[in-house]
């Protein structure tokens, strides 16, 4: 039953909402081309419905719509049998903590997790085989200590081929520093050196000066470095959001480890616990995700840096970390963002080795070879790259996963049972060690798999049941469709 439009504006007005002439942005995705011609047949001024842009991986289409007319047109979109679901098109910020500039190019990082070593293990220091995509504010393509190692990106901030970093006072120039931490190429005199300097990256822009950018930007960056065929990807920003509206960049993560592609993104900067906050795209738990915590010089976790047994895969030196900066300056900068891109450069440096490794097998990888930290993550570890290299190029065997933690499916005394085949389910609420024995008779052993309470507190990805659109607006919907999934809980 359809509620008339006076009644629909009584109903927002009594929830406290404001309805005011401003359009706001939505992202809805289609099952078929007949929700697109619906909803374009709806695109009228009287509507204050204007499809922006159309965008056939993720069958999404953004709209704009008028504030004081979404309730009614918003309704009619959700009404259609052939939308899937409608999201609001929020905003995904960079993940840096304050600025602090010094004059001396001390690159602690790397004698940290070891680089050297690692290089010299491997006799190289990457291969150009291997592309990066820095989905950032852009990179400074011309900076000498990066130009030799750059490809051709994108801008979908700016709508252009120039993915150059423009800085601002909210960028001192982001994304090139992570390039620099990544693979800066260490030929320039007084320069630096990146974890990985043998790689190719590529440079794909969605955030702007002002440190953000919007949903479906970071949604069409990541498919298109899909489309370019990168090996990794590393995403250095992200939301705290429900679940249900961060569906759309959960898919994409998804379309990226379907491609084979390891998707490295930072944990935040707000100090909290990442298994009971919903934030994204680092909350995503796909098979090819790594989540990544900071640690600083005295291998602690910095205040700022969120962590989580069941969500964060591993920490990193991410505090006071010098880089490169537009106009071939270098400065230091701290953050999770930083530490994402030194597990990005390591997840390239390794790949390089063994092109075909896994997202899962390589954060298992560096999980089972990491040193001990008192960091909570999946492995309570921080990257070692010698420590990495030489399991690998020695053949040394590891657990795919490392760590994990699982629902609880019954009641069983045992913490957890295995099949002949290696299949492990959760029974009771604990934690578990997996132990086996590799073709040639040497054991090897998981690190913790919790069973229980830790996910259970943070949705699976895609839940349905969850009103993707800010409470308010759900009581309304429900109002006018109280067959809405979330309607009845």
């Amino acid at each position: 039953m359809r509620m008339k439009l006076s009644a629909l504006l009584l109903l927002a007005a009594s929830l406290g909402l404001t309805l005011s002439a401003n359009a706001g942005e939505y992202l809805v995705k289609y099952k078929n081309e007949k929700a697109v011609n619906n909803i374009v047949f709806m695109q009228t001024e009287s509507n204050g419905l204007q499809v922006r842009s159309m965008h056939k991986p993720g069958k999404l289409l953004k709209v704009s719509i008028n504030e004081f007319q979404k309730v009614r047109v918003l309704a009619e979109i959700l009404r259609d049998q052939n939308v899937e679901y409608v999201v609001p098109n929020f905003k995904l910020k960079k993940f840096e903590a304050p600025t602090d500039f010094l004059a001396l190019k001390d690159q602690y990082a790397l004698a940290k997790v070891n680089a050297p070593q690692a290089w010299a293990k491997a006799g190289n220091k990457g291969k150009k085989m291997i592309t990066v995509a820095v989905i950032d504010t852009g990179i400074d393509y011309n900076h000498s200590a990066l130009a030799p190692n750059m490809v051709k990106g994108i801008d979908y901030r700016d709508n252009d081929n120039d993915p150059m970093d423009l800085t601002g006072a909210q960028n001192p120039g982001h994304g090139t520093h992570c390039a620099g931490i990544i693979g800066a190429t260490g030929l320039v005199d007084g320069g630096i050196q990146g974890i990985s300097p043998e790689v190719q990256m590529m440079p794909i822009r969605f955030l702007g000066a002002d440190g953000s950018g919007d949903l479906d930007n970071g949604i069409k960056s990541i498919d298109y470095a899909i489309e370019k065929g990168v090996q990794v990807i590393s995403a250095s920003w992200g939301a705290a959001v429900p679940t249900a509206q961060a569906q759309p960049l959960i898919e994409a993560v998804k379309r990226a480890d379907a491609a084979g592609i390891i998707f490295v993104a930072a944990a935040a900067n707000d100090g909290k616990n990442n298994d009971n906050v919903a934030m994204y795209p680092t909350n995503a738990n796909t098979p090819n995700m790594i989540a990544v915590a900071a640690s600083n010089s005295s291998d602690a976790k910095p205040s700022w840096s969120n962590y989580g047994k069941a969500m964060v895969s591993i920490a990193a030196p991410g505090d006071a970390i010098m880089s490169t900066l537009p106009s071939n300056k270098y400065g230091n900068l701290s953050g999770t963002s930083m530490a994402t891109p030194l597990v990005a450069g390591l997840v390239a440096f390794l790949k390089a080795q063994d092109p075909s490794l896994t997202g899962a097998e390589i954060r298992s990888l560096m999980q089972s070879t990491g040193a001990k930290v008192q960091i909570e993550t999946a492995c309570n570890c921080r990257i070692d790259a010698l420590a990495s290299v030489t399991a690998l190029l020695d053949k040394q065997s590891w657990m795919v996963p490392a760590a994990a933690t699982l629902a609880v499916e019954s009641s069983d005394a045992n913490v957890a049972t295995i099949t002949e085949q290696g299949l492990l389910t959760g029974k009771a609420q604990g934690t578990v060690t997996i132990k086996g024995t590799d073709a040639s008779g040497r054991s090897v052993s998981s690190l913790d798999i919790n069973v229980g309470k830790t996910q259970s507190s943070n949705p699976d990805p895609g839940q349905p049941g969850q009103c993707p659109l800010d409470p308010g607006m759900c009581e309304i919907m429900c109002a006018i469709m109280p067959d809405l999934p979330w309607c009845n809980q």
